[in-house]
């Protein structure tokens, strides 16, 4: 199958690309020359700029369409009406992010979602959903993705925990201990896109996992197993008291989602579990990306909580509750 990847070469792109590769397709990579230049050496590339330069995509022929780096409606409307005509299928790869009300507990494909006039990431997202539809009906793929955590994961969501757990000492862990946590491995992601191509597949899909419930507490013992964390003690600490002292989501406790907003974290997945979506341990992600981490450490736009400012926000938690203990993670709970 000849495949157009818009982007490619970053983190969820990049192994889609070596996927496809794997599984004897022909990618072609359409991005701007700027990141991971050495990689895929062979594979052919074609230069250009969403936010304009769409010339090199003229006059090409694919069987599909792979949009990895969508996020500005207008951009992703334009790359979609060019190429309706000369290729069979657009898979956009888009975000849970896009729902309405994630304060339910439990959301699946048919929940509302956010009017494009909101301006948010989400709504941004569904307006790209919604050209992608109109300049190909009957012929797009829209996958709405979970959390990624694996290897060369440019954010701080993966290696943040591993390698603070590997660090060691008195750990500020967020929310409760039995929170839910969904999320997925890029590899599994990408493998599953790969076969829904194969198969002819169009329609919505959610996509996150793991294969058994998670915990936040699960998550952060399983990354302790892979760095050896013993020495690390998990304090959890209300999910009001850092809403209140404005610790940042993205940029301070990656993974952290505040419990109102559970819905992010009880997706329904039959529909992408009846098509094929699977799951590979959790261990194998973690322990893969800490190993990745080591061999190519990476350049990110947000490193996770400052010790210093982890240790204040301590401080004033036992202030704030001067009877709660620091039970140990990793064997020993205290």
């Amino acid at each position: 199958m000849r495949m157009l990847v818009l982007g490619g070469t970053q983190f969820v792109g990049r192994h889609f690309v070596a996927e496809a590769l794997a599984r004897g397709h022909q990618p072609t990579l359409f991005h701007r020359g700027r990141t991971r230049t050495d990689l895929f050496p062979g594979v052919e590339r074609l230069l250009g700029d969403r936010g304009g330069d769409l010339a090199a995509l003229r006059g090409g022929c694919w069987d599909a369409v792979i949009d990895l780096s969508g996020y500005v409606p207008s951009q992703v409307e334009q790359s979609a009406t060019l190429l309706a005509p000369v290729i069979g299928r657009y898979l956009f790869v888009s975000s849970l992010a896009v729902y309405l009300d994630p304060t339910q507990a439990v959301l699946d494909e048919a929940a509302p979602v956010q009017e494009p006039e909101a301006g948010t990431y989400g709504a941004q997202k569904v307006a790209c959903e919604r050209a992608v539809e109109a300049a190909l009906p009957g012929r797009a793929l829209v996958v709405r993705a979970g959390l990624c955590l694996g290897p060369y994961d440019y954010t701080a969501r993966t290696v943040y925990w591993l390698k603070r757990l590997a660090r060691g000492g008195e750990v500020l862990a967020p929310g409760r201990p039995g929170r839910a946590l969904q999320l997925i491995d890029p590899r599994d992601l990408a493998a599953w896109m790969i076969r829904l191509l194969e198969a002819g597949a169009t329609g919505l899909f959610n996509a996150t996992g793991p294969e058994q419930p998670l915990t936040m507490e699960g998550f952060l013992d399983a990354c302790g197993a892979v760095v050896g964390g013993g020495r690390a003690r998990l304090v959890w600490v209300e999910d009001r008291f850092l809403l209140d002292r404005a610790v940042g989501i993205y940029e301070e406790l990656p993974l952290w989602v505040p419990e109102v907003w559970r819905g992010f974290h009880g997706v329904e997945l039959a529909r992408a579990r009846r098509a094929g979506l699977a799951f590979r341990p959790l261990a194998e992600t973690l322990g893969d990306a800490w190993e990745a981490e080591r061999r190519e450490p990476l350049e990110r736009d947000a490193d996770g909580l400052k010790l210093e400012r982890e240790a204040e926000l301590l401080r004033e938690w036992r202030a704030h509750r001067p009877g709660d203990a620091a039970p140990a993670a990793n064997g020993d709970r205290g």
